[in-house]
């Protein structure tokens, strides 16, 4: 019989773990045929992306060397484990670092030459990688190429897959794929997988766009960084840079390293060395201070566990039946899910800084909102040390409340801020903030128990994707501690400035780009302005024109609505398998999507090992379906 054809849009990390997910599946349901038999079942995936395998566009390896993950070598993964509840096979394999152990002894095996480690900047870091070591962008997409190619070459008889260097345009009627370079492929089933992408400017950003070519001001507009063209900020140059997360800590990578400098140690201070060729960077944001470090201490006292945001709690929840408002009925029990990591660390694993024990505490927090004034007086009367005093509004808005006679003040501040925060995420004897962590991930975790349906519909549109998430990034997903150090060398040199709390930015005509803060005298104006962000969603107004193709043709952004709200996700609308549903909630036969740009919940790709993570869940459901949705494989059916 012909081999059926599955079409996956898109190389990159989402695409071959739901390719390894579907290989995986149908070899195990294949229960060893052989693909020789006449009515075998045969399969044939053909993966299209102008970017090789594995990496894709956002983790390619011609990108910046200088460009890194924001996660540990250890807490890498793209494999299944004996964590996982999911259908499909267990398929366990190497984590990044051990990955890299595994090259380093001659034992990782050859499974061909483009998952070979050929640059030897790469093999020098891969020989030198540490499991709490945070890995360059290039060597994780020497590991997810060495994925590509052991899923591939252990597939199954029966089964062929193949990348084509090419770009999806659109998708005729229903079964065909359109490619920039005229080629039509068929496919039995056909998967978007195309990652993270980039949209038409909103409105604030096109009148910026105008202003700036008016003026002959350089601004440069939300942006993955290593795509964001930054020809323009020149030497010397005062640039506005709004935005203090991830992107805005890559911009300053490329425009100071990137460009020359070099950092060096003098005794226990990082020192910087310019090039002179770096432009001066004014930072400034709502908050007013960057992402918060990753935490390298670890856990000493009692093991993590969820305390208010229980699986009971929420069943309870789910039992009502009005809608669940993330505002009102979740985010006071993650923010007392963030309480009692804290303390439940700070008491357990260091004693001798509290009074009292942990059972009495705990008792404390149980009887007290998350923002009762009156816990901060409990928490003062057990807790000697400011330091080891934890309140979530201090932990989000740090500045707030804070006015600032001089600009240098508030320059001063966030430095100082920064300093404590390395402090307080780096020492061993800090290691409550690694209960905070736990708490928060534990939290997002969880949430994946309410059901996409059962939430209102701002919370849907607004909360989730927007709050939480940026909150959850802000305290749990923040730059490796050396950037924040190195953030620190920088502001001593003269390089960065920090702007403060609520900056605006706005175009005065004749003067250039105007930033300020309400909360700091004086303002700063420059000839160009980033804004330091990645571009929102938005599917139907997508720059891939594929995915754009998908949201105005075959599917929709999903809406919300409700007597409250009324609004759009931004992202394509799909049902639990990932299979595409029209305008009018109906099914697609042979399409399907996944990854961010979907409605369903977002886990990300490659995740930590033994999380049980719903990304592995997730791409393993839909494997299943995907398998489910061709038409006479009968396969273990």
């Amino acid at each position: 019989m012909n081999a059926r054809r599955v079409v996956l849009i898109g190389a990159g990390p989402r695409a071959i773990m739901l390719l390894e997910r579907i290989i995986a599946r149908f070899g195990a349901e294949a229960g060893g045929g052989d693909a020789r038999d006449v009515g075998a079942p045969r399969l044939h995936v053909e993966l299209i992306d102008p970017h090789p395998p594995g990496g894709g566009r956002i983790w390619r390896r011609a990108q910046s060397p200088l460009l890194k993950l924001n996660s540990m070598a250890r807490d890498v993964t793209v494999f299944t484990d004996d964590s996982c509840t999911i259908a499909g096979p267990i398929r366990p394999g190497p984590s990044l670092i051990e990955w890299a152990e595994l090259w380093r002894d001659g034992r990782l095996g050859t499974v061909g030459p483009d998952a070979e480690i050929d640059d030897e900047v790469v093999a020098a870091e891969a020989r030198g990688l540490r499991g709490d070591s945070f890995p360059t962008r290039r060597l994780h997409s020497h590991y997810l190429a060495w994925f590509f190619a052991r899923t591939v070459a252990q597939a199954p008889p029966g089964v062929t897959v193949r990348w084509r260097a090419d770009t999806v345009v659109g998708v005729r009627e229903p079964d065909t794929v359109a490619l920039a370079s005229g080629l039509e492929l068929r496919g039995d089933v056909i998967v978007y997988a195309v990652g993270h992408n980039g949209r038409e400017p909103d409105a604030a950003t096109a009148d910026l766009i105008a202003a700036a070519r008016r003026e002959r001001l350089v601004y440069v507009p939300p942006a993955f960084t290593a795509d964001a063209d930054l020809s323009g900020l020149a030497a010397g140059d005062d640039v506005i840079v709004r935005g203090m997360g991830l992107a805005a800590i890559d911009l300053v990578v490329l425009l100071t390293q990137g460009r020359g400098g070099r950092f060096t140690r003098d005794g226990e201070r990082l020192r910087y060395v310019a090039s002179g060729r770096e432009p001066r960077l004014h930072l400034g944001s709502r908050r007013g201070v960057p992402y918060r470090s990753k935490v390298s201490s670890a856990i000493q006292g009692a093991p993590p566990q969820r305390e208010v945001l229980t699986a009971g709690r929420i069943a309870t929840l789910l039992a009502r039946p009005q809608q669940v408002d993330f505002d009102t009925d979740i985010w006071p029990l993650i923010a007392g899910e963030l309480l009692h990591g804290h303390y439940r660390e700070l008491f357990t694993a260091h004693p001798d800084r509290v009074a009292g024990d942990w059972p009495a505490f705990r008792a404390v927090l149980q009887a007290h909102a998350w923002d009762d004034p009156a816990l901060l007086d409990a928490i003062a009367a057990v807790v000697p040390d400011p330091l080891d005093r934890f309140d979530i509004a201090s932990l989000d808005r740090p500045l707030a409340g804070r006015t600032f006679s001089r600009g240098d003040d508030a320059h001063r501040a966030v430095c100082d801020h920064i300093a404590t925060d390395l402090h307080l995420r780096t020492a061993p004897e800090r290691s409550a903030a690694q209960g905070v962590f736990f708490a928060a991930l534990l939290s997002f975790l969880a949430l994946a128990e309410i059901p996409t349906e059962r939430w209102n519909a701002r919370s849907r549109a607004v909360s989730l994707p927007v709050r939480w998430h940026t909150f959850f990034s802000y305290v749990a997903s923040g730059p490796p501690a050396h950037r924040l150090e190195e953030l620190l060398a920088l502001a001593d040199a003269g390089v960065v400035r920090f702007l403060g709390p609520d900056t605006t930015v706005a175009v005065a005509p004749g003067r250039g780009f105007v930033a300020a803060s309400p909360r700091v005298p004086g303002e700063t104006v420059a000839r160009a302005l980033v804004d330091a962000w990645l571009p929102g969603s938005g599917a139907a107004v997508s720059d891939n024109p594929a995915l754009r193709d998908l949201a105005t043709r075959h599917g929709a952004e999903l809406r919300v609505a409700d007597a409250d709200f009324t609004g759009s996700l931004g992202r394509v609308h799909t049902d639990d398998d990932g299979r595409i549903l029209s305008r009018d909630g109906v099914p697609a036969a042979s399409l399907f999507a996944l990854g961010p740009f979907t409605s369903l919940t977002e886990g990300g790709a490659f995740t930590r090992p033994h999380a049980n993570a719903l990304s592995l869940r997730q791409t393993d459901r839909t494997a299943g379906a995907v398998l489910a949705a061709i038409p006479a494989l009968t396969v273990g059916r």
